[in-house]
């Protein structure tokens, strides 16, 4: 068994935007030596944030792996966007990490992108650092911030260091154990490692045992119990620090090698590994960020793209240091490197054996539509050629091209996102492009039960018949399919054809929007030995669904918004009547210190601008949170239709045709 990853980490870096991420992740890389100048967030020169739009704007739009050693551990560092809009770039990051540390400033606290993190994380189980930033600014209030972690976030959560002062008088943190032997602890500090050791011993019967007759425990006995439970999720570390002057980042890269997992996977494994990550280099064309879990993968191997059933050869592996690169030949389990050569490769696709492989977390939902404008005709090619591009490396743009309309829409999550597109498309393409005023992104769900039929027979040669149940799911449980249909009568292979196209014939329902939260059963189908073709499915399948949509009918579903708002007292009346008027619902306010605290939901279209109007209504002193929880049922007077793109599959033989010549020119 050969397991080169005992050296290694791979580790995440998220928080909300303004938390200091880039900046802590810039002292990593100066305190380990790897870099010999601290960058600057402020003046665009940090190692992470090497796009022209990062350097403009001083906030992180891509994720970026970087790499250094730190007590003879090579540590993979992923530096993810804070920012709420570009949350499909930490999730994309989550998948392959086997430990992270969330950053929190010891002034805003926990913030809403911090709980959409949080409990990303949790699903995941991806062992956690919480490391609170920013302790010698002014209004740090850390006794504040560690009570709203263990309310917000977990109750698991302990300081493993001590502190003497905040604000000016913040300096290095003192550590409540040693990872290595044993070591004296100030009288000052006893208070904070009684808790410590008292947390510690509550996870084993064996050790609280100990501390009951003993009143303490040694270094040596809490430490494997305290590694044991953090690798558990069991306890979350909380570690200080001010990383603008270097402060708290040593013990924070000791506690990362000491107290967060080596990767698993074996090099005598079948290959097995993840896109997570596209990018395009000037000379190497399009290159794969690979996470590999299990194998090894050396230049020139040639490995099984699985989504398209394709072999492509691996002209080059290299090891990526910000925009820097060095070509290392070999890739190991467990480890991340970037693969050159695989020029079809789509982010999410699996290389080599599914084994081993963890699922994704969904965390970006893209909840407005813009359309794109461009500067003049001649560049409409090219525009399409950039989006398409783009769409690429982020799926969740889900670039919508209409040739026969030549207009081109997008998803986003927000406003910061389409100002970004807007300056990537003039400085990575030269070209100038503006969007339309955003939309919102209504779904549909069935009102009822009801079957669809299709007996798509003519004009022969084709045979595809299939009959349907649609039933309403649950809400928030999206598409279930499944077909009790003997393979005598419907063969596997059209099955599966009829499986896959599905969901593709869900993305536009009765009203234009997808269609979510059903159940589809193929409870009848049939196929012909001799008229039968397997495109034939391609083209019933949708009649089916539709005819089916048609006869149970679709309600509108409208994305919402959990909120938290916080504002002086005298300002919270006016407020909630201002959320009453945007349909939000809330639960009885908390007053706190003189200020109001109101949480509840609130549906995106009515709240576009609310943020804006928020600053003025409460003179600059309110603040707002929210972060996008699903989708619910329209009130019946709101009305929203989108038009369709193409032909609609109720419009039988215009869609025959439509499609069949779309067939016959693929």
């Amino acid at each position: 068994m050969n397991e080169p990853g005992k050296k290694l980490r791979n580790v995440g870096i998220f928080a909300h935007v303004d938390a200091g991420k880039t900046t802590t992740t810039e002292q990593m890389l100066y305190r380990s030596g790897k870099i010999r100048s601290l960058g600057s967030v402020d003046d665009g020169t940090a190692q992470t944030d090497w796009l022209e739009v990062e350097r403009a704007r001083g906030i992180s739009v891509r994720s970026a792996v970087t790499r250094f050693v730190w007590n003879d551990i090579q540590v993979n560092l992923v530096d993810t966007p804070g920012h709420v809009d570009f949350l499909s770039e930490v999730e994309r990051s989550l998948r392959v990490m086997d430990g992270a540390v969330l950053i929190l400033s010891a002034v805003e606290g926990v913030q809403a992108q911090s709980e959409v993190i949080w409990q990303a994380l949790r699903d995941l189980g991806i062992p956690t650092l919480i490391y609170v930033n920013k302790m010698d600014r002014i209004g740090a209030e850390p006794d504040r911030v560690l009570e709203e972690i263990r309310r917000l976030l977990s109750p698991d959560a302990i300081p493993v260091q001590a502190f003497g002062g905040v604000e000016g008088e913040f300096a290095e943190p003192d550590p409540l154990l040693s990872y290595v032997g044993s070591m004296a602890i100030s009288g000052e500090h006893a208070a904070e490692r009684k808790r410590l050791v008292e947390k510690v011993a509550e996870q084993d019967d064996a050790l609280l045992e100990r501390y009951f007759e003993q009143g303490d425990l040694a270094d040596t006995e809490l430490w494997p119990v305290l590694r044991s439970e953090i690798r558990e999720s069991g306890i979350f570390p909380v570690l200080y620090g001010a990383s603008n002057r270097g402060i708290g980042i040593d013990s924070l890269l000791d506690a990362i090698v000491h107290l967060l997992p080596a990767p698993e996977g074996e090099t005598d494994a079948p290959l097995s590994g993840v896109v997570f990550k596209l990018d395009k280099d000037p000379v190497m064309g399009r290159i794969a960020y690979v996470r590999l879990y299990g194998g090894v993968l050396r230049n020139r191997d040639t490995v099984l793209h699985r989504a398209l059933g394709i072999e492509e050869k691996v002209t080059q592996i290299r090891k990526m240091d910000g925009q820097r690169s060095e070509d290392v030949g070999i890739l190991n389990a467990g480890d991340i490197a970037v693969v050159c050569g695989l020029s079809r490769a789509r982010i999410g696709d699996i290389i080599g054996s599914e084994e081993g492989v963890p699922g994704e977390k969904r965390l970006a939902e893209p909840l407005l539509a813009v359309q794109s404008h461009w500067a003049n005709e001649a560049e409409y090619p090219a525009v399409v050629a950039a989006f398409q591009e783009l769409a690429d490396e982020d799926p969740h743009l889900d670039v919508q091209w209409l040739p026969e309309d030549r207009e081109l829409h997008l998803r986003v999550m927000g406003p910061i996102q389409v100002e970004v597109l807007m300056e990537m498309m003039k400085s990575r393409y030269g070209l100038s492009v503006t969007f339309g005023a955003p939309s919102v992104i209504y779904k549909e769900t069935p009102a009822k039960q009801g079957e669809g039929f299709v007996a798509y027979t003519m004009p022969k040669p084709c045979w595809a018949i299939l009959r349907f149940v649609i039933e309403p799911g649950e809400r928030g449980s999206g598409l279930s399919y499944r077909s009790i249909v003997r393979t005598e009568r419907l063969l596997e292979s059209y099955q599966n054809e009829v499986a896959r196209r599905v969901p593709e014939a869900l993305e536009q329902g009765l009203k234009g929007w997808p269609v979510t939260d059903l159940k589809v059963t193929l409870i009848e189908g049939e196929h012909h030995v001799w008229h039968t073709h397997p495109l034939d499915f391609v083209v019933a399948t949708p009649m089916g669904i539709m005819d089916g949509l048609a006869n149970t009918d679709t309600k509108l579903l409208e994305p919402m918004l959990h909120f938290r708002l916080s504002t002086p007292e005298e300002y919270g009346g006016k407020l909630m009547s201002e959320l009453s008027v945007m349909r939000g619902e809330f639960d009885t306010p908390v007053v706190r210190q003189g200020r109001m605290e109101i949480e509840g939901r609130l549906p995106v279209a009515t709240s576009l601008d609310f943020p804006a109007r928020l600053g003025s209504m409460t003179k600059g002193r309110g603040t707002l949170t929210t972060f996008f929880d699903g989708y619910q049922e329209c009130p019946p007077d709101v009305q929203a239709e989108r038009t369709r793109r193409g032909v609609n599959p109720l419009d039988t033989s215009k869609y025959i045709l439509a499609t069949r010549n779309a067939l016959s020119q693929g």
